[in-house]
Parts: C-alpha cells; sequence; structure tokens
C-alpha cells in the first residue's frame, strides 16, 4: 500500500509541475524567483551527487548501500523534495492566483505523502534511520 501511494504522490508531484508549467507560471523575470530557483537547482544538484550513483526509485524503495548521511543530508532527511518543493514555490507565488496555489498545493502535499511513505519503508529496512531521524529535519531546518 505505502508503494502504491508514493507512486501515486510521484504522480501528484510531476502533476503539479506540468501544471505550472502549462499555466506559463513556473518561471519569472524576478531576480528574487531566479535567485530562489538558481539556490534550489544548486541545493538538488549537491543532494544528487551525494546520494551517489543509486538509481531513483519511482515508488518509494529503499535504496541499497545503507543511509546516505552526509552532504546535505546531514541536515535535512529530504533535500530532493524540498528543493523541488521550493523551486516551484517560487514559481507559483511569482504568478500567485487560485489555480498556482491549487497546483503548489497538489505538489506540496504529494511531496508530504511520498515523504512519509518513505521514512515508513527506510526505518523498516535501517534501523538505524530512527537515530537519524531524530537528529535532522525533514525539510526546513528548524521548523519541520
Amino acid at each position: 500500500m505505502l508503494k502504491f501511494l508514493s507512486l501515486a504522490a510521484y504522480l501528484g508531484m510531476i502533476g503539479g509541475l506540468v501544471w505550472l508549467v502549462a499555466l506559463n507560471a513556473l518561471f519569472s523575470r524576478w531576480p528574487i524567483v531566479i535567485g530562489l530557483q538558481c539556490g534550489a537547482a544548486l541545493f538538488f544538484l549537491w543532494a544528487r551527487i551525494t546520494f551517489g550513483r543509486r538509481s531513483y526509485h519511482v515508488g518509494a524503495n529503499p535504496t541499497q548501500g545503507g543511509l546516505v548521511t552526509t552532504g546535505p543530508y546531514r541536515y535535512i532527511r529530504h533535500p530532493i523534495y524540498a528543493t523541488f518543493c521550493l523551486f516551484t514555490a517560487a514559481g507559483a507565488v511569482a504568478h500567485f492566483s487560485w489555480i498556482t496555489g491549487l497546483a503548489f498545493a497538489l505538489i506540496l502535499g504529494s511531496a508530504l505523502v511520498r515523504i512519509f511513505c518513505e521514512e515508513t519503508l527506510v526505518a523498516s529496512q535501517y534501523p538505524e534511520y530512527a537515530q537519524y531521524a531524530a537528529n535532522t529535519w525533514r525539510m526546513i531546518p528548524g521548523v519541520f
């Protein structure tokens, strides 16, 4: 059931992204939005490089090879989801309307579902995850 929910949430995240693109509301000429999105893209790259050659799973299947707790994973458990949300939030806020807000809500809600599914599955494979989770934030240091 968790893998199905995770897959549905993945589709929700992609659907929200496509929706923002279709609304022409993902990118902006505002320097603040450009800066936030460039920062999010760089943080995403750092997270992806730190994660290494492990395969990406559309479903929230834990990867082999142990927990990654270095790089951005030292501070937050889900830097890729955090950067995806930051990148899309910046675009949605720059073009704010109820429809872009709804598209971003789909992305954020889907990311949260995916996070909770993934954490449950990873904790079942890696007993040390509980200690790691106790010392890191999910997406926003000091907040969540």
